[in-house]
């Protein structure tokens, strides 16, 4: 069994987008690549950064912590990256 990562990518407007891997050096790979296995959403966003990387654990708890990262404001995610700790009550 893989362990579970989230992670963030700052986006060249500034705007952040959250993902889940096993992997993550291979997925922001993917993205900065901008080929059919990259986000969409990242297409033409550039230039890419990843601020953010932590591990969780299984599919299901990944699942669940990106959904909740995914509906925080702009303002949440950047204190997230500045305490990652905030992310342990959803644990």
């Amino acid at each position: 069994m893989s362990d579970w990562h989230l992670y963030l990518v700052r986006c060249g407007d500034g705007k952040l987008y959250t993902g889940i891997s096993t992997d993550v050096d291979r997925r922001f790979a993917e993205h900065l690549a901008g080929r059919k296995a990259g986000s969409k959403y990242l297409k033409g966003r550039g230039p890419l950064t990843l601020v953010f990387r932590k591990r969780l654990g299984s599919k299901s708890l990944a699942l669940k912590v990106e959904r909740k990262v995914k509906k925080l404001s702009k303002a949440r995610k950047e204190k997230v990256l500045g305490s990652p700790d905030m992310l342990r009550e959803w644990h």
